[in-house]
């Protein structure tokens, strides 16, 4: 089995079989989720015929870049489009997070996690999203700016590979328990995030519903909540993988891998960004 030749997996244990593996998590089956997780149970549990070759790291790494890129490229060019004119602003938010939501429910329950076609739509459409939001945040609710969006990026990347050494180490075991808890903790903030957008469409709370969002103390904490909660998805979703390359899954399934890392990064970049805004107010 060929190692990986990317320097970032090049020095993690191999298993048995010589996979470059992303760590030595046990593994942690918990409820469905939009993350790589859920994935990996359905290719283990289905049988596998005609596969040209079996999944590795690099696989992996290769596809989350090329998710990444199209991500990149397309957020890109929807913040200079809407620097340019702020009237797209809100088209290129509702069309890229719904239109993105859509692609990821139909990869998660219509089992199409390992499309490509689906995974770059739902990049192109997440980058439509983020770069309109980030003008937004950095721009109009706050004055940080660029400088604010550089900042969110680097932290970002520096938690996914903080957590990658996290995981590598086996300072965190993903096992059952931890992933029920994680999965709890998400499903308690996103039903908290419904509940405040209802309140605040009725005018709760003068419209800032139960002030998650309005840069109080309330919704710094709850952003912080969110970032650990992110932070800690990323144990499940290389445990994820993990399984899968040890299982000897078809190569295609690292598109559904890009695509679980890749929700995950941009809820925890979303949270970021949301977090330094509160400190750059006017």
């Amino acid at each position: 089995m060929r190692e990986s030749s990317n320097p970032v997996f090049r020095s993690l244990p191999k298993q048995q079989g010589g996979y470059a593996q992303f760590g030595t998590g046990a593994a942690g089956y918990g409820a469905q989720q939009v993350h790589a997780q859920p994935y990996a149970q359905e290719y283990l549990e289905q049988p596998q015929t005609g596969v040209s070759r079996p999944l590795t790291i690099d696989d992996v790494v290769t596809k989350t870049g090329i998710t990444l890129a199209v991500l990149s490229v397309v957020g890109v060019i929807s913040y200079v489009l809407v620097a340019g004119n702020l009237a797209l602003a809100t088209p290129f938010a509702l069309v890229g997070a719904l239109g993105g939501l859509a692609l990821v429910l139909v990869a998660t329950f219509g089992r199409k996690q390992d499309s490509p076609a689906i995974v770059l739509s739902y990049a192109a459409l997440e980058g439509l999203f983020l770069g309109a939001i980030s003008f937004i945040i950095a721009n109009i609710t706050s004055v940080g700016g660029v400088g604010m969006i550089a900042q969110a990026i680097v932290g970002t990347m520096g938690v996914f590979f903080g957590m990658l050494v996290v995981y590598k180490t086996g300072a965190i075991r993903v096992t059952p328990k931890f992933t029920r808890m994680i999965v709890a903790g998400m499903f308690g903030v996103l039903a908290l995030m419904l509940l405040n957008f209802v309140l605040a469409i009725f005018g709760v709370g003068g419209g800032a519903g139960l002030g998650l969002r309005d840069g109080g103390m309330l919704a710094i904490g709850f952003s912080l909540l969110c970032i650990g909660l992110a932070a800690f998805s990323f144990l499940i979703d290389f445990d994820a993988a993990d399984q899968m390359v040890r299982a000897g899954a078809p190569e295609k399934a690292a598109w559904g891998i890009a695509l679980g890392l890749t929700v995950t990064l941009v809820w925890l970049y979303i949270e970021i960004l949301r977090l330094l805004s509160y400190f750059n107010n006017d």
